[in-house]
């Protein structure tokens, strides 16, 4: 994407943003209220763009994770002769939740969406495949976004189709 489109369609979800902020706090003057900043350059930055903006018109989005739980039985203690030890494990435990699901959960105009985020070489994982395959057999959309306007094209292509 060329860079002017980006900054185009963060800065539609900025002044949307904005408008929300003045809305919800009537009473604090303009110059009080902190700017809004978004980027899309990492994967939490384009997360929390697209969630911000979905939630934001009146859509339903949630970032959804699978990382599964740390234990850490890990202790640390000082010996004797005043050197500190750390004796025991971290052990991972694996998550319930459907291997390769998408970052994002949505709901626009009633329809479920599986959004997921992909920067730079990031690539879809075998289980992703596999799990965008069971989405759209269900019926739902499956979006892979790389930036924000990626998505921002994707979500008004959606809403003028539906």
């Amino acid at each position: 994407m060329e860079t002017h489109l980006k900054i185009k369609a963060l800065d539609v979800l900025r002044k949307i943003k904005e408008k929300n902020q003045r809305e919800k706090y009537p009473n604090v003057p303009d110059h009080a209220i902190n700017p809004v900043k978004y980027e899309d350059k990492t994967a939490n930055g384009l997360t929390k763009c697209v969630i911000d903006f979905l939630n934001l018109n009146g859509s339903f989005a949630e970032r959804t994770g699978n990382e599964g739980r740390v234990i850490d039985g890990r202790k640390t203690y000082t010996d004797s002769v005043g050197f500190t030890k750390t004796i025991g494990t971290i052990k991972r435990i694996p998550s319930q939740g459907t291997k390769g699901t998408s970052d994002i959960k949505a709901t626009i105009n009633g329809k479920t969406v599986a959004i997921e985020v992909k920067i730079g070489q990031d690539r879809q994982s075998d289980d992703q495949k596999k799990y965008q395959s069971r989405i759209e057999s269900a019926g739902a959309e499956y979006w892979i976004v790389k930036d924000f306007e990626d998505f921002y094209e994707k979500y008004l292509n959606y809403i003028e189709i539906m």
